[in-house]
């Protein structure tokens, strides 16, 4: 039966730590046939067959190959990624990454674990944990935006451009915690990338996840269960072993309404943005399905 997490058992932050000075990223090369471990050197990174990727002035370092492309500005505007860092700073969406990492700290990690999470956006979930545990924290997003935003805030960790749908740019078992916050799930990789003892924890939005911005918006609040395809997803590589929901209920005025907006539908298109301008107040429901996830003892 899934346990229920409220805003009101998240615990205070208690402890700042950072990674010891011998930790590093298991970053790999991601030209095609490649796959080399990637040596940090001041402003690059290098593999030793000589591809080499520049680290941007702000941190954050673009892996992307042209292959691995959909359009000339992959993944999410400046616009959506300001959007999502506001309404992390009012309170909208902080309960659920907090809760990851308060089950996370369950987890019996090892020392300084390396933690990646894909389609990371802001950045928050790895700082969250970040503050709590001494990690090797690696954010994988597709927009170059979203990297830099973290990078700029978190610089104490690794942020890359990277398409989360293709190989992982990461070397064979090397991670200890591979995390996903209603974003990008990768199980073949996942297999690929994660240790033998590591973990998966992914939280994806439940069936009344913004269900009354929903019925706003699309005129109807159609409930869609996302927990048994995510599972079926992942079997027979890994098994569930916790399943916690997340919900809490607040109220919003317009201007966090449209933020969610552009936040949530990649921008608000007019007819909605207008449907939500007229709105003074709503209450919204922010619920989430989290499950964590190991190898199947499975033959």
């Amino acid at each position: 039966m899934a346990r229920v997490l409220c805003s009101s058992a998240v615990s205070a932050l208690i402890v700042v730590s950072a990674p010891s000075a011998n930790v590093s990223t298991p970053l790999a090369c991601t030209v095609r046939k490649c796959a080399f471990p990637l040596e940090k050197r001041e402003r690059t990174y290098v593999c030793e067959r000589g591809h080499s990727y520049d680290i941007a002035r702000s941190g954050y370092v673009n892996l992307l190959q042209p292959q691995d492309r959909r359009s000339r500005e992959p993944g999410d505007s400046k616009e959506a990624v300001a959007a999502r860092a506001s309404l992390l700073a009012a309170g909208v969406g902080r309960t659920l990454v907090d809760a990851v990492s308060e089950k996370a700290l369950t987890l019996a990690l090892p020392r300084d674990p390396v933690v990646v999470d894909l389609g990371s956006g802001t950045g928050d979930a790895i700082a969250s944990l970040g503050r709590r545990l001494s990690i090797a924290g690696i954010g994988i997003d597709l927009s170059s935006a979203a990297a830099e935003h973290a990078a700029r805030r978190f610089p104490n960790h690794t942020w890359v451009v990277a398409n989360a749908d293709r190989r992982l740019p990461l070397l064979d078992a090397s991670v200890d915690l591979m995390l996903s916050l209603h974003g990008r799930r990768n199980p073949d990789e996942a297999e690929r990338v994660v240790r033998s003892d590591g973990k998966v924890l992914i939280a994806v939005p439940a069936r009344d996840d913004l269900i009354e911005l929903r019925s706003l918006v699309q005129g109807a609040g159609v409930e869609r269960d996302r927990s048994e395809a995510l599972i079926e997803a992942h079997q027979p590589r890994f098994e569930v072993v916790d399943r916690v929901a997340v919900r809490e209920t607040i109220t919003l005025d317009r201007a966090v309404l449209l933020n969610l907006l552009r936040g949530t539908y990649r921008g608000a298109r007019l007819r909605a943005a207008g449907r939500v301008a007229s709105v003074d107040r709503m209450a919204v429901t922010l619920a989430s399905e989290m499950f964590v996830m190991m190898r199947s003892r499975i033959p």
